[in-house]
């Protein structure tokens, strides 16, 4: 799966426990009729992908939707989502939004179309 927006915040490379697990946080907004802050994890060695990225940058983000189940001590079951990003580039500002097509005059004229062949379908 692919989210795509910009960049809105890039947080720090934080370790947690005795084995050195590592994790990072980045915040993409979408941009869409209804704009969404999605929170997308980086661990371990992916963290380092974020450093070459900053704030306002538009990005395409490779993530895996990522599902846990968590008892309490009291035994209440309850279930937790995590986006997991494990791939990030830049958006070319040259490069055309996905659907969009040129204007009719940038195409170039058929120049071998035949008038015989006006209806050459095979059913």
């Amino acid at each position: 799966m692919e989210v795509q927006g910009k960049i809105k915040l890039i947080g720090e490379t934080k370790t947690y426990g005795s084995n050195g697990f590592q994790k990072r946080e980045m915040v993409v907004t979408t941009e869409e009729q209804y704009p969404q802050p999605l929170m997308i994890e980086f661990v371990q060695d992916k963290t380092s992908l974020l450093d070459a990225f900053n704030v306002g940058d538009p990005v395409k983000v490779g993530i895996n939707l990522r599902g846990r189940e968590w008892q309490s001590p009291q035994g209440e079951i309850k279930y937790f989502n995590s986006i997991t990003g494990w791939r990030i580039e830049k958006m070319g500002s040259a490069a055309p939004a996905a659907g969009e097509v040129p204007p009719f005059d940038e195409y170039e004229p058929i120049k071998n179309s035949s008038d015989e062949d006006h209806d050459d379908l095979p059913f």
